[in-house]
C-alpha cells in the first residue's frame, strides 16, 4: 500500500486489495474522483473537465428522459452513483438507470447503493472520451459482473454510442435497446452527429419528434 499512498496512478488498472481500495477511494485527494473495482485491480478516475464530455454527458440524460416520459416508461436515473459489492465490486458510472419495475428500487436517503440489499441498475452508460478502450474492456466485464441488463458506451471522438445486452454472464451488441423498449440506438448517435452542428435545444426538438413518431 505504502507504493499506492506515495503516487496514486490515475486512469489505469492498479492491483490492489479492497481495503486498500477503500482507503484511497475515501482519501481527501480522491473526494472527486470516480472509482472502479474489480478482479482484485482498482480504476481510480480524475473528473473529466472537458466541453466534449460534459456535452455528450448532458444530451444523453435528455434523450432517456425524453423518449421514458413520452412512452410512458417509469425510470429513475442516477448521475455519477456509487454501486458496491463490498470485498469484489465497485463502479461509479457516469449515468445509470433504474427502469420499470425496478424504477423505485432504491429509496432516498440511501448513499452508496449496496448491492447486496438493492438490485443492480437496468441500463448504465459511460461517456468515453479518453477511455473507449477500457469501457468496452475491462468497465464492460465489470458490468457483466454487476448482472446490469444494459451497458452504453458514448463514444465522444467518433460520435456515436455503442450498446451491449448483458444476459447469463456475457454482452452482445444491440442496435435495439431492450432496457427502453422501441429505441433505435443509431437515433442516439445521430442526435450525437447534430450536437456538433446545433445547439441541444434544437437536438432535443428533432428527438422529440423522433420518438414522437416511433
Amino acid at each position: 500500500m505504502s507504493e499506492l499512498k506515495t503516487k496514486l496512478l490515475t486512469d489505469t488498472w492498479v492491483a490492489a486489495t479492497w481495503d486498500d481500495y477503500i482507503q484511497v477511494i475515501e482519501a481527501p485527494a480522491c473526494e472527486k474522483a470516480k472509482g472502479y473495482y474489480h478482479n482484485g485491480r482498482m480504476r481510480i478516475e480524475m473528473p473529466p473537465v472537458g466541453n466534449d464530455h460534459a456535452s455528450d454527458h448532458t444530451i444523453i440524460i435528455v434523450a432517456v428522459g425524453m423518449y421514458a416520459a413520452i412512452k410512458g416508461i417509469a425510470v429513475n436515473g442516477k448521475d455519477n452513483c456509487t454501486y458496491r459489492k463490498a470485498g469484489l465490486n465497485e463502479a461509479q458510472p457516469d449515468v445509470s438507470y433504474y427502469i420499470g419495475d425496478n424504477a423505485d428500487a432504491v429509496p432516498y436517503g440511501t448513499s452508496i447503493i449496496d448491492l447486496n440489499s438493492y438490485p443492480p441498475p437496468t441500463l448504465v452508460i459511460e461517456v468515453a472520451n479518453t477511455s473507449l478502450s477500457d469501457d468496452k474492456g475491462e468497465k464492460r466485464l465489470l458490468y457483466e459482473d454487476l448482472d446490469v441488463t444494459e451497458y452504453w458506451i458514448v463514444d465522444v471522438q467518433n460520435v456515436q454510442v455503442i450498446a451491449f445486452a448483458i444476459e447469463n454472464g456475457g454482452s452482445r451488441r444491440i442496435s435495439l435497446s431492450q432496457a427502453l423498449p422501441g429505441l433505435k440506438i443509431s437515433l442516439l448517435s445521430e442526435a450525437l452527429r447534430r450536437t456538433r452542428q446545433m445547439n441541444q435545444g434544437q437536438v432535443s426538438a428533432w428527438l422529440l419528434a423522433q420518438f414522437q413518431q416511433g
